[in-house]
């Protein structure tokens, strides 16, 4: 279930359009909130530069289309924002399904960018679209009841995903309307060990590798660790006033340091809404290297039986996957490896082709709309005083000459509608591929590393296997 938030966004007070747009972008792209940008998807923007792309944009729709709007009245972007309660989905699927309500809401014609915040214990995404449609003709308009429309899209993107759904949402209300306790089952909100515990299986849903990743983790979703004499770990949210003890006893069964400890390294079955993930293939460490830098013997016994783990791993990868003939597991990781660089370059090309296909539609639009202007300008002999009158939009037509040149290269013009079809094409061809690009990218640093683990083992039974030699080569020579 998510509950939704809709508003459309004006230009602040004592600040430009390009400040007001970058002030709110930033928040949400705060980098702590959204994992260093991993966070983040857009769609015919750059996430990072959308400010001044939005800012752009409303400039070319006044020369396309002639309108202009109050500063006080005009909408530069519409902010929406889904939520989701803790527990039900991980921060990661809460960016997709953000993206995919998005581009249902706008039919592809707005450009937009998602993120998800994992600065909470219930996942959200924030939605920022731009007002201005991608051909700069027209503008998206609010319509009587569209926050209405939003919820019940975003409802129905929730049910094909199989997410639960709110009945009668309407926050503060009595008689046949829902408060948020009810919303989620409960007479009253999630306490902060319920909040605790779903945050608990939001981190561990993601797979950390170690039980210090987790934490690291829990920080970064805005909880406070605190280490207690013995070894044992605290939390505390925003607004706590006291920590909670990461304990079975407090939390729950399943939820102690010892039960996660486990549950991570592969040995724990799952609780709460968790589901038992595989044992995920890290690196193994270099101890040797460590050492010489500086670690100490209680960092060389924790490394050593963590490369054993990794090791453990990496056998139980290559059996379940038929790998055990080493030539197998090598033709396995090249043709990976090969097939996540095809991939690569394939979303590489479309999208260039898809920025060409941008600028050939704004070349279009400019186009035709000075062309007339131009005419004349070429009727009057080329007039100074014509010229002085007009410079803006014969530069704007000489503009879009240009533009042709470059791209096209001496090619047949297409027509906006086939730019357009092709606009769709496009963006259904990088969806397609970038989901391919995400299965092929975890299989291939799985396979990969696996083996990376295999050669390394081999290299350190060959180089003891030579030195046993060695030492048997000087016994016979005394």
């Amino acid at each position: 279930m998510a509950t939704t938030y809709y508003k459309s966004r004006h230009i602040s007070k004592g600040k430009t359009i390009e400040q007001t747009l970058k002030d709110s972008f930033d928040y949400g792209q705060n980098p702590v909130k959204t994992r260093d940008g991993a966070l983040i998807i857009s769609y015919m923007c750059d996430a990072e530069y959308a400010y001044l792309e939005f800012d752009l944009s409303k400039a070319k729709y006044k020369a396309v289309t002639g309108r202009e709007q109050k500063a006080e009245r005009d909408v530069l972007y519409y902010h929406k924002r889904q939520a989701f309660p803790p527990g039900e989905i991980s921060h990661d699927d809460a960016l997709k399904i953000g993206y995919e309500t998005t581009m249902r809401w706008t039919k592809g014609r707005h450009a937009f960018f998602v993120v998800s915040h994992v600065d909470r214990p219930h996942p959200h995404v924030h939605i920022y679209y731009n007002a201005i449609a991608l051909d700069y003709s027209r503008k998206f308009r609010d319509f009587l009841g569209s926050a209405r429309a939003f919820r019940r899209l975003s409802d129905r993107v929730c049910l094909e995903h199989g997410l639960s759904v709110i009945a009668n949402p309407k926050k503060h209300s009595k008689g046949q309307y829902q408060n948020y306790g009810q919303w989620l089952n409960g007479k009253h909100p999630p306490t902060f060990q319920g909040r605790l515990k779903a945050q608990i299986d939001i981190c561990l849903n993601d797979n950390p590798p170690t039980f210090e990743a987790f934490l690291q983790a829990m920080t970064e979703a805005c909880y406070e660790v605190k280490h207690r004499r013995g070894g044992g770990v605290s939390f505390r949210a925003e607004g706590q006033e006291r920590f909670t003890a990461l304990r079975s006893a407090t939390l729950g069964k399943g939820y102690g340091q010892e039960d996660i400890i486990a549950y991570i390294e592969g040995r724990g079955s799952p609780s709460g809404g968790r589901v038992e993930a595989p044992r995920k293939v890290n690196l193994l460490i270099d101890i040797q290297a460590k050492m010489r830098a500086g670690k100490g013997p209680a960092y060389k016994q924790w490394a050593t039986v963590y490369n054993l783990k990794q090791m453990a791993a990496a056998l139980q990868y290559i059996q379940e996957n038929g790998l055990v003939d080493y030539t197998e597991l090598e033709k396995k990781a090249t043709a990976a490896a090969d097939r996540f660089h095809v991939l690569s370059d394939k979303i590489k090309a479309i999208e260039a082709a898809q920025k060409r296909n941008a600028e050939l539609r704004a070349a279009v639009a400019d186009y035709a709309r000075t062309r007339p202007v131009f005419e004349e300008y070429k009727a009057k002999r080329y007039s100074g005083k014509y010229l002085a009158e007009h410079e803006a939009d014969i530069a704007v037509y000489r503009a879009a000459q240009a533009t042709f040149k470059r791209v096209l290269a001496g090619a047949k013009l297409p027509g906006m509608g086939e730019l357009k079809a092709e606009a769709g094409r496009l963006a259904a061809d990088k969806k397609a591929a970038y989901a391919e690009y995400r299965a092929v990218r975890k299989d291939m640093g799985d396979v990969v590393t696996a083996k990376a683990n295999i050669d390394r083992l081999l290299s350190v039974t060959d180089e003891q296997r030579d030195r046993e030699k060695e030492r048997q080569r000087s016994k016979q020579g005394r």
